[in-house]
């Protein structure tokens, strides 16, 4: 195979496509809607799915236009469709956490919810907690206790911990593991990850006091 070959059929280039034939997204001409194929060749051919249905998301205080198959799931859309990749796919059937984001302030496994459920509703991914700048509370204390290794559960660690300051949990460490229990972190970072938890929980209170 030639490098040019190489190079157009990339993993990316696949994806891409692949994500294009699943879920396709329709640009407004105002209103402040943003389409999610702004990143897609002009060139590029898109397929539009036979009982594709149009409709909007608001994720991260930005609206966007939408045309999915009703089969299509949050994970997918966040991921494949609008390019909001810090949500992680880990098992796909909601058993890691990996997928977490907040949906009207409440966490969910994004994985195990369609897309077009939540058309009003106010999305939240990782991308929307914090900037590079001012990172959220939770963000920094993550950092400050080395509450990651290979980092790939930390998007869902973060948000569920985040959703956890205004959940009727306990202040013990036994109550926020039980908590916490939906998030799988295989590299066994969770000391460090109680730690950033229950250090961000003691600031909150005092906040509320």
């Amino acid at each position: 195979m030639s490098d040019d070959s190489r190079v157009r059929f990339s993993r990316r280039f696949f994806l891409q496509q692949a994500s294009l034939a699943g879920a396709t997204a329709v640009a407004a001409p105002a209103g402040g809607l943003v389409s999610a194929v702004a990143n897609a060749e002009p060139s590029s051919p898109v397929f539009v799915p036979e009982g594709a249905q149009e409709f909007s998301l608001k994720i991260n205080g930005k609206s966007y236009a939408l045309k999915l198959e009703p089969r299509v799931t949050l994970l997918d859309c966040l991921r494949e469709t609008v390019s909001l990749t810090g949500t992680k796919k880990g098992c796909d059937h909601g058993q890691c956490g990996a997928c977490t984001v907040h949906v009207n302030g409440q966490r969910i496994n994004s994985c195990l919810s369609l897309a077009i459920m939540h058309q009003g509703d106010e999305i939240t991914t990782i991308e929307g907690l914090g900037t590079p700048d001012k990172l959220h509370p939770m963000q920094n204390s993550f950092v400050k206790h080395d509450s990651y290794q290979c980092g790939y559960c930390t998007p869902g660690q973060i948000m569920s911990a985040v959703a956890l300051l205004k959940e009727p949990c306990g202040k013990t460490d036994g109550e926020v593991r039980e908590c916490m229990s939906g998030n799988i972190c295989r590299c066994g970072a969770y000391k460090n990850i109680l730690a950033a938890i229950q250090d961000v929980r003691g600031n909150y209170r005092e906040a509320e006091a």
